[in-house]
């Protein structure tokens, strides 16, 4: 289970904020102002993917490094070609001749993709955020990879390379409350923890523990087996798709990656930078119109979409775009 939403309005920054139910975790798509997010949710982060690093898609990158600067944390970054040089530069901007003592050796692993190659490069604390080769491999479109989901890449024309991203939630694994409570079962994060056991494949006959929690009272724990749970508290359906999409010129080789990348999302972050009037404006700038994204998403299949990276022109006149989005999408928004 997720959600996600944008950081700021459509006027503000891009970024997309996606965060894990019921664990310590999140992921955000762009690093723009994250002035409105609370530490406390920044500092689930753990994975952050950036389009491209134009400023109000990148600028966030100093405030998270000061956030994170003295914790334990291992921070992963995901970027176009040359990204590895713009996390070296921003980094290389400060001084870091009082951190080898550190008491935590806060990690960035900056990792850029181009058409066939994903190149890593570390940056620890303790070493004064000096870049050390960790990984070159082959790319095949898929960032990262994990028990529950993965996330997907795209490269897009803005000039230069832009990323979009694709995140596919697997096998949704839903609990019927109802039945829990015929059980006579409590709600925690054991059963956080029994899903997660039933997506790594573990076997039927593999305990789970079931807690009973007053806060942090431990009431009852007792164990069952899993294959038991699994028949008499799970629906397995399947996983949501969230795909954000920003920064981009109208182009055919673009629109055919963007609908690609978007298809049969269940939710869809889509630039609308500017009405159909100023589209030759919107060609020279590589964006595109709220016409163009809900035509966009409209054949990708996407079920829902929210539009943002308004142009500032349109202050007060937003009703216009999300129309013609609305328009083109087929009612969408």
């Amino acid at each position: 289970m997720f959600s996600a939403h944008l950081i700021n309005d459509p006027f503000g920054d891009p970024g997309v904020y996606l965060e894990f139910q019921y664990r310590r975790s999140a992921l955000l798509f762009d690093l723009g102002d994250l002035h409105s997010l609370p530490a406390r949710k920044l500092l689930k982060v753990g994975h952050i993917f950036v389009s491209h690093t134009h400023m109000d898609h990148f600028v966030g990158f100093d405030h998270l490094l000061r956030l994170c600067l003295g914790r334990d944390r291992h921070v992963h970054l995901y970027g176009p070609a040359g990204f590895r040089r713009n996390v070296e530069s921003r980094i290389a901007s400060y001084t870091w001749n009082l951190v080898e003592n550190t008491a935590n050796d806060f990690t960035i692993f900056a990792t850029e993709v181009d058409a066939d190659r994903r190149r890593t490069t570390g940056f620890r604390c303790r070493n004064a955020f000096r870049p050390e080769q960790v990984a070159e491999a082959d790319f095949n479109g898929v960032l990262l990879d994990e028990r529950s989901f993965r996330v997907k890449a795209v490269q897009l024309d803005h000039r230069i390379p832009s990323l979009a991203f694709r995140f596919e939630e697997k096998s949704r694994i839903n609990i019927m409350k109802n039945r829990l409570l015929d059980m006579g079962l409590p709600v925690g994060a054991w059963l956080t923890d029994f899903k997660e056991a039933v997506t790594a494949g573990a076997p039927d006959d593999a305990p789970v523990p079931v807690i009973r929690k007053e806060r942090i009272r431990i009431l009852e724990e007792r164990s069952m087996r899993l294959g038991d749970l699994r028949e008499r508290i799970l629906k397995i359906t399947p996983g949501r798709v969230v795909a954000y999409v920003t920064d981009a010129v109208d182009s055919e080789a673009n629109r055919r990656r963007m609908v690609e990348i978007a298809r049969d999302a269940d939710l869809l972050f889509i630039e609308a930078a500017f009405a159909d009037e100023d589209a030759e404006r919107a060609a020279e700038k590589f964006h595109l119109t709220a016409r163009q994204a809900g035509s966009i998403a409209a054949a990708a299949g996407a079920r829902r979409v929210v539009p943002f990276h308004f142009s500032p022109k349109y202050e007060g006149d937003e009703e216009r775009l999300l129309g013609e989005l609305n328009d083109a999408a087929g009612g969408l928004v």
